[in-house]
């Protein structure tokens, strides 16, 4: 080809992707751009904007050039005492957050509903989970919400702990009161830290709902879920100026040295925009996503009870007598394709790059879905299992890969979720219960690492 124009050998990524696209399927899954952000329209040129870091762009790590001074503006932007960009997702920015917050490792009081992530950061940094379960206080086959009681419980049993880490809202859109949290956590002295990887738009939507505001001292919004960004792209909020000195140190243990400058500026483009048309756009969607829940209610498909995130449509497909899975092939069948479907869910994420017409497919789509006999949702937690290493010892382990229909009895020496939604059967060093064995094979994960 004389190094011009595309390849003709077998390229199978890229023609899946070419693919996908000719499907011209409604997005109301991840990123939140859709394929049509009007503000990203710069990056168009893709290739002209991946560059290293050079004297005229600057060092994300370095706090130097036009890398800081597009982090500085949306420090403006968020009314943070700092906003740090993440080219590594909200996996870098909860790594971070929990170096700065437990340098020399410790105890740290942990929502049970958590991104794998944080426990691998766990296991590296040497910290202890004291897990606090949520209460199922959001409706049958959701995990629920962390109370802000469980939590002064936790932290009175535990007056070494050095943080309290939840994670609002979850994959379910589910948020609990980190209002009371924090609050129940400022009486023991112990700071909040959030992972927020689906509610990026929360300020610029309501910014009561922010952890921040909720007296959160820092939180990781992984802004390509829901906000016109790259997959890839995040922002870590610092609400306490005590972190700032070492927030960068922290993020350069975890991250790339060569961070992705498209997907740095697909932020700095964002926080252009949410500066500019994102609170009208936002509330739009937000009254759009209201209308549809309403409408799929008369369905039959209800929604999380208690407070949830607003463009989050999260219905509970088994009251209705059909399963989510179901649900997400009739929605394929009309041109729409879902986040995520399980046995008893269907979760789709809207944002102001979905159109009018995208909601009214929508709607034709819900009026037309089968309905059955109502089901209950199976579990989506079990047990606390009992604990018989700590993730570190356990990770770093020597170990075995084993099925999962052997485990009972076992150690784990892994996080074992389906991933989504990414809530944890077992964590690393929890002993291997019937039921966690079982409810991993039902989800379609059949084999375990565990410890020899």
């Amino acid at each position: 080809m004389e190094g011009k124009g595309i390849l003709t050998i077998d390229i199978p990524l890229y023609q899946a992707l070419i693919q996908h696209r000719k499907t011209e399927q409604i997005s109301l899954h991840m990123p939140g751009h859709k394929g049509k952000a009007d503000c990203l329209v710069p990056l168009a040129d893709i290739l002209g904007f991946d560059v290293t870091e050079l004297p005229s762009t600057g060092s994300l790590f370095d706090a130097e050039g036009p890398t800081l001074l597009a982090e500085e503006a949306a420090t403006r932007a968020f009314k943070t005492a700092g906003t740090f960009f993440s080219a590594g997702g909200c996996t870098l920015c909860i790594q971070a957050m929990l170096r700065l917050i437990a340098p020399s490792g410790g105890k740290i009081i942990m929502d049970r509903v958590v991104h794998r992530s944080a426990v691998n950061a766990m296991a590296l940094l040497n910290l202890t989970p004291i897990w606090v379960w949520p209460r199922q206080d959001a409706g049958p086959g959701l995990a629920g919400r962390i109370n802000a009681q469980d939590v002064a419980d936790a932290l009175q049993k535990n007056p070494d702990a050095r943080a309290v880490y939840l994670t609002s809202p979850d994959y379910y859109g589910v948020m609990s009161d980190l209002h009371a949290i924090c609050a129940q956590a400022t009486k023991y002295q112990v700071p909040v830290i959030v992972d927020s990887a689906h509610g990026a738009h929360l300020f610029f939507l309501d910014r009561r709902l922010h952890p921040l505001s909720q007296g959160a001292a820092m939180c990781a919004d992984s802004a390509h879920k829901t906000l016109p960004v790259l997959t890839g792209g995040a922002f870590l909020q610092i609400g306490d100026a005590r972190y700032l000195p070492d927030v960068r140190d922290a993020m350069a243990l975890f991250g790339s040295t060569s961070p992705s400058f498209p997907i740095l500026l697909s932020l700095d483009l964002c926080r252009a925009w949410l500066e500019e048309q994102g609170e009208a756009a936002l509330a739009e969607t937000a009254t759009q996503a209201a209308l549809l829940n309403a409408y799929a209610r008369t369905r039959g498909f209800l929604a999380p009870e208690g407070p949830c995130d607003p463009l989050h449509l999260v219905w509970n497909t088994a009251q209705a007598g059909i399963s989510g899975r179901q649900a997400a092939f009739h929605l394929r069948e009309a041109g729409i394709e879902a986040e995520y479907a399980d046995d008893a869910f269907l979760i789709l994420l809207l944002s102001p790059f979905n159109t009018q017409e995208d909601f009214s497919r929508l709607r034709h789509a819900v009026k037309t879905m089968p309905t059955g006999t109502p089901f209950a949702p199976p579990c989506l937690l079990p047990a606390p299992p009992p604990v018989a290493m700590t993730p570190r010892e356990a990770l770093l382990a020597s170990r075995e890969r084993i099925s999962v229909r052997q485990a009972a009895g076992r150690i784990a020496a892994q996080v074992a979720c389906p991933c989504p939604p990414a809530i944890p059967t077992v964590m690393p060093g929890e002993s291997i219960t019937e039921e966690c064995a079982t409810m991993l094979a039902q989800s379609g994960i059949l084999e375990i690492q565990v410890v020899k």
